[in-house]
C-alpha cells in the first residue's frame, strides 16, 4: 500500500508541476504584456490562488464544480487543483526569471525583425528557464509535500494509505512515521539531484 501510495503522490506532483508550469508560463507572459486587461487578469488570479489554501481549492474543484455540471473523479480533481495552485507560484518564478534576463536580449531580437512575442519565445524565455530550473525543482518538492491534502477527497496517495494502515493495524505512530520517512526520502533525494544539476550547469 505504501508503494502504490508513493507512486500516486509522485504522479499527482509530477503532473501538477508540468501543467502548473504551462499555466504559469501563460500567466507570466500575461503579467509582463503591455495589455492592461491581461495584466489585471493574471494579477487577480495569482493573488487569489496564493491567498487561499490548497485545501479550499481542492474542495471547490471536487465538491463545488458538480453544482454546475462538472464532475471529476478524485485523481483528476486533485491534479487540476494542484496544477491551478502551482500555476500561480510558477508564474511568479517565471516572471522573475524573465525579468532577470538582460533587456538587451529582447532588443536584439527585435532588431533581427522578430515581434515582441517571438523575441520572448525564442530568446528570452529559453534563457529564463535555465535560471529558474532550481526554483521549479523546489516547487516540485513543495507539491510532493502539500499534495497530501488530496487524501481528504479519497485519493489513495501516500497519506491516505498510511491512514488506512493505521486504522487496520491500530498502530498510532508506525504507519505515519513510515509515511514521513518516505516523504523525506523523496524530497531529500530530489533536493540532492537538483543541487547536482545546479553544480553541473554552473561549470
Amino acid at each position: 500500500m505504501f508503494l502504490s501510495g508513493t507512486l500516486m503522490t509522485v504522479f499527482i506532483a509530477l503532473f501538477g508541476v508540468l501543467l502548473g508550469t504551462i499555466l504559469g508560463l501563460l500567466l507570466s507572459v500575461m503579467k509582463i504584456s503591455k495589455i492592461k486587461v491581461l495584466q489585471a487578469l493574471a494579477s487577480v488570479y495569482v493573488e487569489f490562488i496564493r491567498g487561499t489554501p490548497l485545501l479550499v481549492q481542492v474542495y471547490i474543484i471536487y465538491f463545488g464544480l458538480p453544482a454546475i455540471g462538472i464532475k471529476l473523479d478524485p485523481v483528476l480533481a486533485s491534479i487540476v487543483a494542484v496544477s491551478i495552485n502551482s500555476g500561480a507560484y510558477v508564474a511568479e518564478i517565471i516572471r522573475g526569471g524573465i525579468n532577470a534576463v538582460d533587456t538587451g536580449q529582447l532588443e536584439a531580437g527585435r532588431t533581427l525583425g522578430m515581434s515582441y512575442y517571438q523575441a520572448l519565445r525564442y530568446i528570452v524565455i529559453p534563457q529564463a528557464f535555465k535560471n529558474i530550473l532550481p526554483a521549479l525543482g523546489n516547487e516540485f518538492i513543495t507539491i510532493i509535500k502539500e499534495s497530501s491534502i488530496v487524501s481528504v477527497i479519497g485519493v489513495a496517495d501516500l497519506m491516505y494509505n498510511a491512514n488506512t494502515v493505521r486504522n487496520q493495524t491500530y498502530l498510532p505512530f508506525t504507519p505515519l512515521l513510515f509515511a514521513a520517512l518516505i516523504y523525506f526520502v523523496l524530497t531529500f533525494g530530489l533536493s540532492r539531484l537538483l543541487k547536482g544539476l545546479e553544480r553541473k550547469w554552473a561549470r
